[in-house]
């Protein structure tokens, strides 16, 4: 039951995020895992980094950001401390500084309150896939994954509907900056400074900064205390508040971490499926879901990596790494580990356990929204088993070119009602 087999010759320069286009370059992780699973990179537009590819590795790494810390960039990208301290989110923050900021939104993202999202979540995939099945013919990714978690991020921030679609563009602009079909302003072929001091160096960000003020001057006059924006303006115990740079950086973090990792993980899952029919048959006829959801995210690793900067020097499989070295976390690689997994390049609907690091579990960093992603995936397909006899291909997926976040941009599905 493979469902696709990397073509990369083993040799995959994972600097360049056209190597993406294809999807990861598995065969080079595979290299690297048995090989050199503490391999330097010189970087042409920047600093070399440590690439890490282990799952073991990776899992003791992550628990440690005493000595691999976040508070100097989470990207690949150099950037000077100045860019470093205008841009950054709680994410490109350390204990326990990380801790003050992750609790005043920590409740929000629980999994009890998630859980009563689960109708919110149901009526919303009754609307999309209705939609969807009628045209029989479209690209899933555009018409079914990109759809389910833009609607919930309005549920989540507090915003009208018909501003979601522009908040998603813009959120696609800021994490798939370097990818021309989301972006004018693409990263890697860009040399302007005017937008260095803005999220992901994007323009989008200032233009997403400025909805926000907005957005929160209408609710403030309405009296309107809904959603996860007032949470993290209040506040904390020691009466500290939330800057106005933070605040901008953590309304884009929102936007387009929020939306797009889980848009990639619905469209691996929705590719598996047109590969083989069997896939489909499971989800109708047999218990899957306790299942299910963990390996859609671990098959799709949409976060490919995270890069952590080294405090001291660290000895790693006769390595040193040395202090103030960049090492990159490679959770895409640690995901196919077959250490770690039994048969990693099998999608397994039943696998158990399944100890993926794709919310980059074990360290302070764990994804906020792993509970909402996983309610999305499992109901999203819940519903679609209900409502397709059948899912083929019908035309030649595309992935998104970016070697930080990895998915299928274009997805032509052929599906039959039920």
């Amino acid at each position: 039951m493979t469902v696709w087999t990397p073509t990369d010759n083993g040799h995959a320069d994972l600097t360049s995020h056209d190597t993406f286009v294809q999807g990861a370059p598995h065969n080079t992780f595979a290299r690297l895992r048995a090989e050199d699973p503490v391999h330097w990179t010189d970087y042409a537009d920047g600093q070399g980094f440590w690439s890490i590819t282990r799952m073991a590795d990776i899992v003791e790494m992550n628990r440690n950001p005493k000595v691999f810390s976040s508070a100097r960039g989470i990207r690949m990208e150099d950037q000077t401390y100045e860019e470093y301290l205008a841009r950054r989110t709680f994410q490109e923050t350390d204990p326990p500084e990380h801790m003050q900021t992750r609790i005043k939104v920590a409740k929000a993202f629980s999994k009890p309150v998630i859980a009563e999202f689960e109708n919110d979540i149901k009526l919303l995939c009754d609307e999309i896939l209705d939609v969807a099945v009628e045209k029989g013919t479209f690209d899933a990714t555009k018409e079914i994954a990109r759809q389910l978690p833009m609607r919930m991020l309005g549920r989540i921030i507090g915003t009208p509907d018909e501003d979601l679609p522009w908040l998603v563009e813009k959120g696609d602009a800021l994490i798939a900056n370097t990818d021309p079909d989301f972006t004018d302003h693409v990263l890697d072929k860009m040399t302007t400074d005017e937008f260095r001091m803005m999220p992901f160096n994007s323009p989008a960000g200032a233009e997403l900064y400025q909805y926000a003020k907005e957005l929160m001057a209408k609710k403030d006059a309405a009296g309107d205390t809904s959603g996860v924006l007032h949470l993290i303006l209040q506040p904390g115990k020691d009466g500290s508040r939330i800057t106005e740079e933070e605040f901008r950086n953590f309304f884009c973090l929102l936007v387009a971490a929020g939306n797009d990792t889980t848009r990639y993980s619905i469209a691996a899952g929705l590719q598996a499926l047109t590969h083989d029919p069997r896939f489909l048959h499971q989800m109708q006829t047999e218990d899957v879901w306790e299942t299910a959801p963990d390996e859609i995210i671990r098959w799709a690793s949409p976060a490919m990596y995270f890069r952590r900067t080294a405090t001291e020097d660290f000895d790693l499989h006769g390595k040193t790494i040395k202090a103030g070295d960049k090492v990159l976390y490679w959770f895409v690689s640690a995901n196919r580990d077959d250490a770690a997994f039994d048969e990693p390049f099998r999608f397994d609907l039943h696998r158990t356990p399944n100890r993926h690091v794709a919310f980059g579990q074990g360290g302070p960093h764990v994804c906020l929204g792993m509970w909402l992603a996983r309610l999305e995936v499992r109901v999203l397909f819940q519903e679609l088993a209900k409502r397709i006899k059948s899912i083929e291909p019908a035309g030649e997926p595309k992935f998104l070119r970016s070697n930080f976040v990895g998915g299928y941009k274009n997805l032509p599905v052929h599906v039959v009602p039920a």
